[in-house]
């Protein structure tokens, strides 16, 4: 048995999580294994002992998220580089990075107490802007990487360039840059495809272009990715799994490759892509 404890973190303001918090930790308690809880995710059960979520990275063997992907992307955030195996529980109704519902978290805890859940490891971005070819800022994502226009409503001009060589000048509201996870997020919603989450490969989806030739292209994950904005563009910013966005000057770049991070997260066993597709996607069978 573990010695390390478990790291449990829930969006705190989820309707259930409370409840949800209070069960788990009857759970394992009974199991044996100790928690460590989050500073808000405490204060639902009403300790006094939280950590933060970067502790909890340093920590635990093992994060056990409530909440949904966007709940999962903030603990992947917040824990920097301590990344540990991710076990994500539903407190709402879509979600391609939760393992289960809420409504079978004794499923969870079995699985998570026998050790029987799988782990797939999950590509992440290395994001950079860089000026006059030094680094101003670095980013690690899971989902993707996001350049797009400011409040004003007005078509971008981006530069893109695949392993330094060009590939073309997106004039779009923007541009999608995604890992085959983040390809059921963001790109998704632009016309991107949907890509199997162990495929090696990044999407470069264009937000509303404005030449219709400017498509989606799937590159592999092992390519530099390079996006500069065209001279005389301004109020443009770069936005990483949706967190803070940061402004993207004249003379600056956006380059993109695969991280040497992956996040380890975790599946039940014998469920596919495939069957989590179905149900989150609601595919019953034919359309006609």
């Amino acid at each position: 048995m573990s010695s390390k404890p478990i790291g449990l973190v829930a969006h705190s303001e989820k309707a259930g999580a409370a409840a949800l918090v209070k069960a788990l930790s009857v759970e394992f308690e009974k199991s044996g294994r100790a928690l460590k809880f989050e500073g808000k995710t405490a204060g639902l059960v009403g300790q006094s002992t939280g950590v933060s979520t970067a502790e909890l990275g340093r920590t635990c063997d093992l994060l056990v998220v409530l909440g949904g992907d966007g709940t999962i992307l903030k603990v992947l955030h917040d824990v920097g580089k301590n990344i540990k195996p991710i076990f994500g529980i539903n407190l709402g109704s879509l979600g391609f990075l939760t393992c289960v519902n809420s409504s079978a978290y004794l499923k969870a805890v079995d699985s998570i107490i026998a050790k029987n859940y799988v782990l797939s490891r999950r590509t992440l971005l290395a994001v950079e802007i860089q000026r006059k070819g030094k680094i101003v800022s670095e980013f690690t994502g899971l989902n993707d990487a996001v350049i797009s226009r400011g409040a004003r409503s007005r078509l971008i001009r981006l530069r893109t360039r695949i392993d330094n060589s060009p590939l073309t000048e997106y004039n779009a509201d923007g541009l999608i840059i995604a890992t085959a996870t983040g390809s059921t997020a963001y790109s998704l919603s632009s016309g991107g495809p949907i890509l199997m989450p162990d495929l090696g490969a990044f999407v470069i989806t264009p937000i509303c272009p404005h030449v219709l030739t400017n498509r989606t292209v799937i590159v592999s994950d092992s390519s530099e990715i390079e996006i500069s904005p065209c001279p005389n563009q301004d109020d443009i910013f770069l936005t990483v799994d949706g967190h803070e966005p940061h402004p993207i000057h004249s003379g600056e770049t956006v380059r993109i490759c695969k991280s040497a991070l992956t996040l380890p997260l975790a599946m039940l066993p014998g469920i596919s892509f495939s069957e989590i597709l179905r149900q989150k996607l609601k595919w019953s069978g034919s359309a006609v």
